[in-house]
């Protein structure tokens, strides 16, 4: 059991130094994905054993391969099931063009100028270093925060209850309370949170989530590592003053569509709205993936900080 601890671990620091690259490798939002998959190698298929807890319990969204996914996702009958619109409970993860993508990633195309303070978070975040992230807050187990958990989660879990939406995320083994008893957003939030403060009403059959009160240590997203060039990462910021604006309809019963809207005028000029889909994982079930400091940082100490040049 220990081993796989170990196992686990060392995995996680992996994620936590390449998980720029993964997420750069991405298509962006807007961009035709899977317009490349000819060049690709094939992937893995229903001949790769299937590893579960035991019987009865089922794997995680990205413990399957995309073969198992459409096999469980034609078994659900996804495209013609009827469904309610105002159910938009499941495990989500990946999108109609590959289902093993990880996230929703914001539309970089769309990201506003940075005010002048804008500007002079954004250059404070700069890396160190060209090779690595080294100022990203999730090196040291950080929370993501919000909206970037949203494109990086290992899928996400919406369950309805009668005075609340909970939405529970993989990575970071966390959820977020959205309120849908009829309060408001607090004018000024007495503490920041990482995952902000959240009211949601329905409009029709879309679901609006509003949310403020953030602690502005986190980053809206990361930018990638780029291995060359002078180019060094980074991360997009946001002050404490930022609301975000979500907007969920269910197209069909396996298809979630996912607007997000940063509104943050002390750092962006104009809002920055992003648009994708999202896509249902039935026979799933969401893993324990918790951020372990101990194993992250000797992770970078061991492996990354020692291979960038000095």
């Amino acid at each position: 059991m220990r081993n796989f601890a170990i196992v686990g671990g060392v995995m996680l620091a992996t994620l936590l130094t390449v998980g720029p690259v993964a997420r750069a490798q991405q298509p962006a939002a807007g961009q035709a994905a899977g317009q490349n998959d000819e060049a690709k190698p094939p992937r893995p298929g229903l001949e790769v054993p299937l590893v579960t807890p035991g019987p009865g319990w089922k794997a995680c969204p990205h413990c399957e391969n995309e073969a198992y996914k459409m096999e469980d996702r034609k078994k659900a009958n996804v495209d013609k099931r009827a469904f309610d619109a105002h159910d938009i409970s499941g495990i989500w993860n990946g999108n109609p063009h590959d289902l093993e993508v990880n996230g929703m990633p914001l539309d970089m195309k769309a990201r506003p100028p940075f005010t002048p303070y804008g500007k002079k978070l954004f250059d404070a975040n700069q890396s160190d270093s060209e090779q690595w992230n080294s100022k990203d807050p999730v090196n040291i187990c950080d929370p993501m925060g919000w909206p970037r958990w949203i494109t990086y989660n290992f899928g996400f879990q919406f369950v309805v209850l009668p005075d609340r939406v909970l939405q529970f995320i993989e990575w970071g083994h966390t959820w977020r309370d959205i309120w849908t008893d009829g309060r408001e957003l607090p004018e000024n939030p007495p503490i920041p949170r990482y995952l902000g403060y959240a009211v949601g009403r329905w409009e029709g059959d879309t679901f609006v989530v509003e949310s403020n009160g953030y602690d502005d240590r986190s980053w809206v997203a990361p930018t990638p590592v780029q291995r060359v060039g002078a180019e060094r990462p980074g991360g997009y910021p946001h002050s404490d003053e930022m609301r975000v604006e979500e907007r969920y309809k269910r197209l069909n019963y396996g298809l979630l569509q996912v607007t997000v809207t940063v509104i943050d005028p002390k750092v962006y000029t104009a809002p920055w709205t992003t648009t994708g889909t999202v896509t249902l994982i039935p026979n799933s079930e969401l893993g324990e993936h918790f951020c372990v400091p101990s194993d992250s940082i000797s992770f970078n100490n061991q492996n990354t900080i020692p291979t960038v040049a000095k």
